[in-house]
């Protein structure tokens, strides 16, 4: 990886070089300056330095110093998005220093939405844009974690602290059961699929946080109803960063950082263990004891060493802006022998043609990437429970010299229901994961000759990947010690283990609409719409392999039934929306799309989904327009209708066969054949739709020195895509997907910002949000009344789920009985509330309690600057979120730590509080409230300005995960899932970075 990487910056430092001397011949008088903001006398960032009537320009870097060659004695024109453009004369001087004001508001911002762009002060929808400048500061492998905590309504929660381990994101709660509730994330342009891709963590890991521009979220059905079938969820545009005309600018970065694990399972140690089982155990299990004093937990975690380093170059050659950038990332786990690579590399070209009248925008992204998966989840639960008193290397060879537990009562001296060594889990399992992938796409707009408020757009664009995982696991592994055997030789095993699975996707997309903008002044209107048709074809390609020992023999009962899987799948799209606005007071916006897949029947293919908004700015009204305290004042309704197809099969509707496995052969003549079987299918499968209501406020006071928002939503979900039982024989299976269900999300919204202070030498500036979302099931089948619902999928303890998706309350509500306390407050094992009063104890008394998702959560976050130094931090909490113990339910029990004869296991402290004969399998009691209140980032940084050859250093300081407050007594209260069973932790990291522009 690290030689391919090293290739392409070859060839791209060569195009640098020729575009170096390309200015340098060209050179002429050089002027230099210093740009400031009025306000606060700072250096400005960005600022575009042209000369007027050529292509010649610069930008300012990032003290706000800017220099160029200007032609004879012309005029320099500075403009920037969010100040007022400016134009110098230079005559004879050769130091031009300017400062800019800042446009009349902030709302004067543009947005992007759906196929293009719109004033914030315009917009009907609830739409939120974070820029790179407000970007949460830290070292992060993937992307969403750069707005964790900022915009309200949605929740990112990192899904482990796995490098590249990716987040789970939710808008304004789940709009289903088992389909999707993943949003729709399109990336310059392209919309990309929820799949995984084989050997990447997870989809958004491949692409480099340091190349993005900007997070656009379309929160409500008025915003999103423009991508449909796909809308229900929400959407997140992601803009890459783009070249600019001017000339070359520089920019490297390095960033090098540690982590270590916070926080441990509060186990027993080894002396406290001791005591125990003396206490406890029978002579036999006292004779288990070993002598060593091993804290399993520390064998396995680490400290982590990563180093990211990126280095980008943009600027234009004539009338071609372009930007090049190059990532290198290496980031060690805090579990052994985890590791995570990623080199990256991104292309921009942004030229233009015909006076400006045909616009073409490429984008080219490629990743190629190296994971090593540690077995974690082994590891992880094994270190909680394995006996502190043995070591951790027993002194011969057996099972590559690492202690493990045998038992000498069995056939072949192995017991399967020990827990195996947690180094040895790690050290003797390698998997290997080397993906790459490209996204890219050309985007072509249009302007006509004959009538130039009409545009046409095309975009081409492709998601192709690959990926393969490579499973190794050595021949001395206790897990594999004995491997398989063949039929033909049932007592010779075949040791370890040996798989490679591979995977390509390709994902293609053809897009064409037509866009036309006309301002009508003699009526004060503005008139914007936007007509088009999309089609994108995602294409899987599965390669099935079989397994083998490290002997190469192969493991016959691994025989795939498919060697080569092509699952496919399209989606046809038309769509349409008109924007009309009147004096700048009053806006309307319809939008319709009607989207055909491929996942369903032709009967039920299509679906529409309409949308309308208005919006009244009453600030521009006569009775507020000369208001010295209120800037801005502007109410929004919006209403609309969005789809769902993610999370069914691809050929759900249509009766399909499949081949049957090898324990299923039929006996004709002398030999066993496989045969074909049936699967069950649905041929009246149709779109889950989600109807949202929506009604906003957003206000700005003292110049928009204090902005914010309020939003009240409502959704409703119908034909939920679900999976349900069927009787036995029918269909020929004994589950289905249809649709069967509601379910809806009520919640409350609240953003506020506030420039506090703003003078040349300080600046303070604050942010807070607050979200409230109320999730229920209002509907599960014809016949709700008395009804338990259907188990939540991934939630059983044993065989029996511990959480419940019910009507009436919220999904994946946990389902357990209600613990009964002595008077000292102590819990009595194995008494519960007998809810119903009938007497007896049974299923009928268990009560559903509480959910996993938060009621409430906030944002905090402020930054500050004084003179050459900046500093900040983010703050977030969850409140009303429930966790199930389970690490700590699982080792409550005299029988968790002695219910074998040939094993020891360890429990958690709490033991000594519950002596429980046995472990509780569904009691409230270990259904904690894991609210919280977490920082997630602090960082304070400095710039050196010029420090040589012009060249401006910057360095910061970061730490992230830096204090949790909480009364969960597990290791992390933030698991998206609600059950913590051996969670991998989240490091506290500190990182150190330098950043140079050139």
């Amino acid at each position: 990886m690290r030689k391919s990487i090293h290739k392409i910056s070859q060839q791209i430092f060569v195009v640098v070089f020729f575009t170096l001397m390309a200015f340098v011949a060209n050179a002429q008088n050089k002027v230099t300056g210093h740009v400031t903001d009025s306000k606060s006398g700072a250096g400005v960032q960005g600022i575009t330095v042209s000369v007027k009537g050529s292509n010649v320009a610069a930008q300012t870097n990032a003290s706000g110093d800017y220099s160029i060659m200007v032609p004879g004695n012309g005029t320099l024109v500075f403009t920037s998005v969010s100040y007022v453009t400016m134009e110098v004369p230079v005559g004879n001087r050769s130091v031009i220093d300017v400062s800019l004001e800042q446009a009349a508001e902030k709302l004067s911002e543009v947005v992007i939405i759906g196929y293009g762009s719109v004033k914030k002060s315009d917009a009907t929808g609830a739409v939120t844009s974070i820029t790179s400048k407000d970007f949460n500061k830290g070292n992060f492998s993937t992307p969403e974690q750069l707005i964790s905590g900022k915009i309200p309504g949605v929740q990112i929660t990192s899904n482990s602290g796995i490098p590249g381990g990716g987040s789970t994101i939710r808008i304004r709660g789940g709009a289903s059961i088992n389909a999707g509730n993943d949003p729709l994330i399109v990336i310059d342009g392209v919309p990309i699929s929820n799949d995984g891709v084989k050997g990447l963590p997870n989809l958004l890991a491949s692409i480099n946080p340091n190349d993005i521009e900007s997070f656009n979220v379309l929160k409500d059905a008025s915003a999103t109803a423009i991508y449909g079938s796909r809308g229900s969820n929400g959407v997140i545009l992601i803009v890459t960063k783009k070249g600019k005309k001017g000339k070359p600018v520089i920019n490297f970065s390095t960033q090098l950082s540690t982590g270590k694990v916070s926080k441990k399972e509060d186990v027993l140690t080894a002396d406290e263990f001791r005591k125990f089982v003396n206490a406890h155990g029978t002579p036999a299990q006292i004779a288990l004891l070993g002598n060593a004093n091993t804290d399993w937990q520390d064998e396995i975690f680490q400290n982590s060493f990563g180093s990211d380093n990126n280095i980008s170059i943009s600027g234009s050659v004539k009338n071609l802006p372009y930007r090049i950038s190059l990532g290198y990332l290496n980031q060690n786990g805090v579990v052994r022998t985890d590791n995570f690579q990623r080199g990256t590399v991104a292309i921009n070209l942004s030229p233009s043609f015909w006076d400006n009248h045909l616009k073409v925008n490429l984008n080219l992204k490629g990743t190629i990437a190296k994971s090593r998966y540690a077995n974690s989840g082994t590891a992880i639960g094994n270190a909680i429970i394995f006996d502190p008193t043995q070591p951790v290397l027993s002194g011969n060879k057996n099972f590559g010299g690492y202690f493990q537990y045998t038992d000498p009562t069995t056939p072949t001296g192995l017991t399967s229901l020990a827990p195996s060594n947690p180094v040895a889990a790690l050290e003797q399992y390698k998997k290997i994961g080397e993906p790459k992938r490209s996204i890219g796409n050309i985007q072509l707009d249009y302007k006509f000759h004959f009538l130039p408020e009409l545009h046409a757009n095309v975009n081409l664009g492709y998601d192709i990947a690959e990926g393969t995982e490579t499973t190794t696991i050595s021949d001395s592994a206790i897990s594999n010690y004995q491997g398989f055997s063949n039929p033909s030789s049932p007592t010779v095993f075949h040791k370890g283990y040996y798989h490679t699975d591979k995977q390509n996707q390709k994902n293609t997309l053809f897009e064409f609409y037509l866009n036309y903008s006309k301002n009508l002044e003699s009526i004060k209107s503005k008139i914007e719409a936007v007509a088009g048709y999309a089609y994108q074809n995602f294409l899987t390609t599965n390669y099935n392999t079989y397994a083998t020992a490290i002997d190469g023999t192969v493991d016959s009962s691994s025989k795939p039934t498919y060697f080569v899987v092509k699952p496919e799948r399209a989606l046809i799209s038309y769509y349409g929306r008109l924007n009309y606005s009147y004096d700048g007071k009053y806006f309307l916006t319809g939008t319709i799309r009607t989207d055909g897949s491929s996942k369903f029947s032709k009967a039920n293919r299509w679906g529409v989904f309409p949308s309308g908004a208005f919006a009244w700015r009453i600030s521009q009204e006569n009775f507020l327009k000369d208001s010295r305290v209120l800037s801005d004042l502007k109410l929004r309704v919006g209403y609309g209708i969005t789809g769902q197809q993610d999370g069914i099969g691809y050929y759900d509707y249509i009766l399909n066969y499949t081949l049957s496995g090898q324990a299923t052969q039929y006996n004709f003549g002398t030999g066993f054949y496989q045969m074909y079987k049936p699967l069950p299918y649905n041929p009246n499968l149709k779109w889950e739709q989600t109807a949202t209501t929506n009604f906003g406020i957003d206000f700005g006071f003292l110049e928009n020195r204090i902005t914010g928002s309020m939003d009240y939503y409502f959704k409703k979900t119908k034909d939920l895509l679900n999976t349900v039982s069927v009787a036995s024989g029918t269909n020929f299976g004994n589950q289905i997907t249809a649709n069967i269900g509601d379910m809806q999300n009520e919640g409350f919204e609240f953003n506020l910002n506030a420039a506090v202070v703003k003078n040349n030498n300080f600046s303070w500036d604050l942010g807070f949000n607050f979200t409230y979302n109320q999730n229920k099931i209002t509907k599960l089948s014809n016949n709700d009344v008395g009804s338990l619902g259907v188990p939540a999928a991934n939630s059983n303890i044993g065989f029996t789920a511990v959480q419940q998706q019910t009507v009436g309350h919220p999904l994946n509500s946990f389902y357990v009985f209600q613990q009964v306390y002595d008077q000292s407050g102590k819990p009595i094992e194995g008494l519960y509330e007998d809810r119903n009063r009938d007497g007896v104890i049974t299923e009928a008394d268990k009560y559903w309690y509480q959910s996993p998702a938060p009621q409430e959560f906030f944002g905090f976050f402020s930054n500050f600057t004084y003179q050459k130094w900046n500093a900040g931090f983010t703050l977030r909490a969850n409140v009303g979120n429930y966790m199930l113990n389970q690490i700590a339910r699982g080792s409550s029990s005299l029988r968790s730590v002695l219910g074998n004869a040939s094993f020891l296991t360890n429990a958690t402290s709490n033991i000594n509080d519950t002596k429980f004969t046995n472990s509780p399998d569904f009691s409230d009691l270990f259904v904690e409230n894991a609210s919280f209140l977490k920082m997630d980032n602090l960082y304070v940084g400095y710039n050196f300005g010029k420090v040589f050859n012009g060249v401006n250093l910057r360095a910061n300081l970061n730490v992230q995960n830096v204090f949790v407050i909480t009364k969960y007594t597990g290791t992390d209260p933030e698991i998206s899932n609600g059950i913590d069973n051996g969670f991998y932790p989240r490091p506290r990291t500190i990182s150190l970075g330098l950043n140079l522009d050139f």
